[in-house]
């Protein structure tokens, strides 16, 4: 599963990072911590996977979209099921989708667009199997849409399709996993709010859907209704698409931004809008990131090859972390420690987890999406200790 270990490779880059029992109060001994493997952030609440396989979430819970089978916000990681075998999660505003060991495809939560892709537009709050197939490898979920690939390298969309966000050169929405074209080369793919990036495994960038601020990177505002190639360059490692806004990493790890600027999230030093990639800063180690989802407001958040911590952004709630409410437009550090693995960035708040397997989190959290057991914005981040 290459997709699966480029995403989730940036645990064996920080392997190499030498841990420090300071790293979380308490340390491997003391209060303890509880271990997990990858978190993401949605919209108002928050999904993870801890070491044993386990799956827990927390936070708004509207429509079903934690799982647990009830429509109740919980303010503390709450355990989804009994099963150990979920292997990746991602959430986006208001679903969940995921894939087991199996290579079985789940989703929960809001439905209204069919973005969990059971053939209904039916919200679901428990997790609920899609198809029967186990060949699935990775998956994204946007705003109101989700794009996965299978593990023979085919696209598949499905969700709302208002903006050509699917890529199957219609603005009909899809209730079922619906294949887009024929090529069976996909690597990597990041749903957005309106618009869709993704790479093929030649290193080639392609974007479609909504591109009304430049967020598909080809130098237009157009719509593109299929799959298109940004530029000719065919070194491009990771994309991330946020709110009409997109982020990416090429191979050699410079870090690029284009679309929606206007708090500063391209962090490229200015708040102007770009319509093609523009490269940010000059530094060649960059690791990961983390796009959000806020309704033409958001941040990003990024790591280093070296563990450290990045952020750039809208600020309203903290969700930077750096311990103000200003917006930055630039790359700016939190903390000096060199110790985290894993990122995502919510619609206000923003998750992490470091290399001892403890899970931090920071921003907006009026539902309890930060899982401290509190309402308490918090502007810095904050230790989750179940």
């Amino acid at each position: 599963m290459k997709n699966m270990m480029k995403l989730l490779g940036i645990i064996v880059i920080a392997a190499v990072i030498v841990f420090s029992m300071t790293a979380c109060p308490g340390g491997n001994g003391g209060d303890g911590f509880a271990e997990y493997r990858m978190v993401s952030a949605g919209g108002s609440y928050t999904v993870a996977i801890k070491e044993d396989g386990s799956l827990w979430a927390w936070g708004y819970n509207f429509s079903g979209g934690l799982g647990d089978g009830t429509n109740t916000d919980k303010h503390t990681p709450t355990r989804i099921g009994f099963a150990n075998d979920w292997e990746y999660v991602t959430a986006g505003s208001g679903h969940i989708v995921a894939i087991k060991t199996d290579g079985s495809l789940w989703a929960w939560g809001s439905n209204n667009n069919g973005q969990l892709g059971d053939g209904t537009t039916t919200d679901k709050n428990i997790p609920t199997r899609i198809g029967t197939d186990n060949d699935w490898k990775f998956i994204s979920a946007g705003q109101n849409h989700t794009i996965a690939i299978r593990t023979n390298g085919s696209l598949w969309a499905w969700g709302q399709n208002t903006y050509r966000q699917l890529g199957d050169n219609s603005t009909t929405n899809r209730n079922i996993p619906t294949q887009i074209g024929v090529g069976t080369n996909w690597e990597f793919v990041s749903a957005g709010e309106r618009h869709t990036m993704a790479i093929r495994a030649n290193g080639s960038l392609w974007g479609w859907g909504d591109n009304m601020l430049g967020q598909l990177g080809d130098g237009v505002t157009s719509y593109r209704w299929t799959p298109t190639q940004i530029g000719a360059d065919t070194d491009w490692e990771y994309v991330f698409a946020g709110t009409l806004y997109t982020i990416a990493i090429k191979t050699n790890g410079s870090l690029w931004a284009w679309g929606l600027n206007g708090n500063g999230q391209l962090g490229d030093g200015t708040n102007t809008n770009k319509n093609i990639p523009i490269r940010v800063g000059e530094d060649i180690d960059w690791a990961y990131a983390s796009a959000s989802l806020r309704n033409s407001n958001s941040h990003t958040i990024a790591i280093k090859t070296d563990g450290s911590l990045w952020v750039w952004g809208l600020n309203d709630f903290g969700q930077l972390g750096d311990g103000t409410r200003t917006n930055r437009n630039i790359p700016t550090r939190i903390g000096t420690d060199n110790d985290w693995k894993f990122i995502s960035a919510g619609q206000n708040h923003t998750t992490a987890i470091r290399t001892n397997g403890s899970l931090w989190a920071w921003g907006h959290n009026q539902y309890g999406q930060l899982g401290d057991g509190t309402t308490t914005y918090r502007w810095i981040p904050t230790w989750i200790k179940n």
